[in-house]
Formats: C-alpha cells, structure tokens, sequence
C-alpha cells in the first residue's frame, strides 16, 4: 500500500510512529554540511552545533521530507538518521510539555505557562504527510530540546549517526520519474511506538 493513501485501519489522531529496535529509536534532523559533517564522522554532534539552541527531533522520516524539502532548502542539505536510545528519548517525553494549551490536560493556562516555562523539552503535534507530502488526518510528533536535555542528547543518548541524504535523493527522483510504489518501498518501516505508563496522558496521546 502506498503511504499515499489512506490506511485501512483508523490511525490514532496523536501517535508515535517511528523504526525503532529494543534499545533505540530513530529520529532525524537536517542540517548543512559543516554541521553534519563533523557530526556523523565523530557519531555524535559537536562545534559548530550550538547546544544553547533549542534542537529538534523527529521521529517522522515524511515529516522531516516536508520539512526539508528533501534535501533540499537552504541549510537543510544533509538528513540524518540518529539512534538514540530509548531511555533518553523516554526520559525527553516524561519531561516535556506541550508547545500548545490543552484544556483536557492542564488545569488552567498558568499551569500550562508554568510547565513550559521549567520543563527541558517541548513537544508539538503537526499533521502527518503523505508520500506526496500532502497533510494527512492525524498527527506526527515533534520533540524541541533544551537546556539539560540538550546536553543528555549529545553526552548520553545519541548511540549513532548516518548521513541518509543519498536515499533521501533517490526517493526523490523516484517520485519525479512517477515510480510512487518504487519510492515508497524505499521508506523506513515505522510502527507505533510503546510508551510507558503515564507518558502518554504527559504529550496528550490520548494514552494513559
């Protein structure tokens, strides 16, 4: 089936879905060369990445594409896939608050106001794209780093780096050449992700 098209099976308005293993998730990030570059030779970031600036992750490989433009908008020129081990990206969840007020989950917007204020991480919902980009009914995560969380990000839980805008690339000219089945076999395998107790009602999936 063709990213595309709608799936058969109702996807949840705010899911996590990315390719992850028992000890990591992948996550991506796009950045000009004299960023990337250093990074993926050493596995992890460094000068000139700046930890004092809020960082952001993405679980989606189609929503970093509509991000990116495939590789293609200016500073945005390499994707990379990171590793990062799933303590780390729980811990970054169970410390977040949401970029957005949600009336289901705060008591009031000075509570809200307040978590944002303290809490390391921020995470926001965006509509999911398709293959084609377009905007899809339900939700893809966004995860902004900051502060402490940055530092843990860099020191402790990014386990790898690989430069992926070769098959980015390739995708792409698979889709201007009209081959969508073609480039879509091409995609990452993402499957909902299993979060912990009490994580998900912390993002507002909807989950307890």
């Amino acid at each position: 089936m063709s990213p595309s098209v709608s799936p058969p099976v109702a996807v949840p308005a705010r899911q996590i879905r990315a390719a992850w293993t028992d000890a990591t998730i992948t996550v991506y990030q796009a950045y000009p060369p004299e960023i990337a570059g250093p990074a993926v030779a050493a596995g992890r970031f460094g000068p000139p990445f700046r930890r004092e600036r809020m960082t952001w992750i993405k679980p989606s490989f189609l929503w970093m594409m509509y991000r990116c433009g495939w590789a293609a908008k200016p500073g945005q020129e390499r994707v990379l896939a990171i590793e990062l081990t799933r303590a780390g990206f729980e811990w970054a969840l169970a410390n977040a608050a949401l970029s957005h007020y949600d009336r289901d989950l705060h008591p009031d917007r000075a509570a809200w106001s307040e978590q944002l204020r303290t809490s390391p991480v921020r995470v926001q919902w965006d509509p999911e794209r398709s293959l084609r980009l377009q905007a899809l009914p339900y939700r893809s995560l966004q995860v902004g780093l900051s502060g402490a969380a940055v530092d843990r990000y860099v020191d402790e839980w990014t386990a790898a780096i690989t430069d992926i805008t070769g098959t980015v690339r390739e995708i792409r000219a698979l889709l201007d050449a009209g081959r969508d089945d073609e480039a879509a076999a091409r995609l990452p395998v993402e499957r909902p992700y299993p979060l912990p107790a009490g994580v998900g009602a912390r993002i507002s999936t909807g989950e307890a």
